[in-house]
C-alpha cells in the first residue's frame, strides 16, 4: 500500500452492497447474492459471558474494487459486536449508524483474536488485515459515511492491525519500525502533553519539561501554543511512519488533541463502574456515598455563594 493509496478519493456507490443471501445449512441450500436487493442485516442478539454479540441472519455481500465480489459471513459461528470501538469513543463512533455495513464486512475479513475469518471471495482472493483495512474504508465511502469519521475508524484500525500482527504483508523487520513508529509517537505525545499541562498550570511537576511553544505568556497564549503543538508535533512525529503516515498524523493529531478530553471520560467511567459494584453489593453504601456527595455538595455551594 502506497502513499498514493492513502490518497485516493473514493466516489461513493452504494450499489455496492447488496444482500448477500442465507448460508446453506441442515434445512436447504441457501438464498443466493442478489446484486438487484440491498442489503438486509439482520442481527440475533446473544450474550456470552456478559458480553453483547450478534449473529446474522443473512449475508452481506460487497464488490469490491479491487478484490470482487466478497460475502460475508462464512459460517452460522461468526458473531460481531457490530463496530468494535472502546466505550470511552462512542460519542465519536458510534456502535451502528451509516458505516454499519462496512464495519460487519470489517469483523468478518479480519475476525477476533482466536476466531477464524469469515468471508467468502468468489474470485479467489485471500485478504490480509492491512487489504481489509483498505477494504473497509472504502466501504464507509460507499455507504455515505463522513470523510473524517472514515479516515478516523481506518486509523483506529490501521494501528490496531500494527499491534496484532497476524496475517500482514509486510517482512517481520517493517512490522517491527512500524511498531516502534506508533510507540515513539504515542509516548512522546502522552510526555509532552504531560509537560505542556504543567506548563499551563505553572507548577513544575515531577519529569516535565518546559515546551517553548507554551512559556511563561497569558494563559490564552499558553493554550494557543498547545493546541498548535498538537498539531505540527504530531505530523513530524508521523514521518516516522512511512508508508502507514496518514494514519500516523490522523492518530497522533487525534491522541494529542483529544488528550485530556479522554483522560476526563476515563475518570468519570471509572467513577460509573465503580458506584455500579458499590450499588451491587450494598444498595445502603450506594444511598450513603450518595447522600455524602449531597451534603458536601449543599455545603461548598453555601460557603462560596456567602463568600
Amino acid at each position: 500500500m502506497t502513499a498514493r493509496d492513502h490518497m485516493t478519493q473514493v466516489e461513493q456507490q452504494p450499489r455496492r452492497f447488496y444482500d448477500g443471501g442465507t448460508l446453506t445449512t441442515e434445512a436447504g441450500p441457501g438464498e443466493p447474492p442478489d446484486p438487484g436487493s440491498d442489503p438486509r442485516i439482520v442481527l440475533e442478539r446473544h450474550a456470552e459471558e456478559g458480553v453483547e454479540l450478534f449473529e446474522l441472519e443473512r449475508r452481506i455481500a460487497y464488490l469490491d474494487r479491487h478484490l470482487g465480489e466478497l460475502l460475508v459471513p462464512s459460517h452460522a459461528d461468526f458473531r460481531t459486536d457490530l463496530t468494535s470501538v472502546p466505550a470511552l469513543f462512542t460519542w465519536l463512533v458510534p456502535k451502528t449508524g451509516a458505516h454499519l455495513p462496512a464495519a460487519l464486512l470489517h469483523d468478518a475479513l479480519v475476525a477476533g483474536r482466536g476466531d477464524p475469518t469469515s468471508y467468502v471471495s468468489t474470485d479467489g482472493h485471500e485478504v490480509d488485515r492491512v487489504e481489509a483495512d483498505r477494504v473497509f474504508r472504502d466501504a464507509m465511502a460507499d455507504t455515505g459515511t463522513g470523510v473524517v469519521r472514515r479516515w478516523i475508524v481506518w486509523t483506529a484500525v490501521t494501528v490496531a492491525t500494527i499491534f496484532v500482527g497476524r496475517s500482514v504483508p509486510w517482512s517481520r523487520a517493517t512490522h517491527w519500525s512500524y511498531r516502534g513508529a506508533a510507540g515513539v509517537t504515542i509516548a512522546s505525545i502522552v510526555y509532552l502533553g504531560y509537560s505542556a499541562t504543567s506548563d499551563l498550570f505553572d507548577r513544575s511537576w515531577a519529569g516535565a519539561v518546559d515546551v517553548p511553544w507554551m512559556g511563561d505568556r497569558p494563559w490564552w497564549a499558553e493554550v494557543a501554543g498547545g493546541f498548535a503543538g498538537a498539531v505540527v508535533l504530531p505530523l513530524a512525529l508521523s514521518l516516522l511512519w512511512g508508508r502507514l503516515r496518514m494514519a500516523g498524523a490522523i492518530a497522533g493529531v487525534m491522541l494529542a488533541v483529544l488528550l485530556h478530553v479522554t483522560l476526563g471520560l476515563a475518570l468519570i467511567a471509572a467513577a460509573y463502574v465503580l458506584l455500579e459494584r458499590l450499588a451491587r453489593r450494598s444498595s445502603l453504601a450506594a444511598w450513603a456515598l450518595a447522600g455524602v456527595v449531597v451534603v458536601g455538595s449543599l455545603v461548598v455551594f453555601a460557603v462560596l455563594s456567602l463568600g
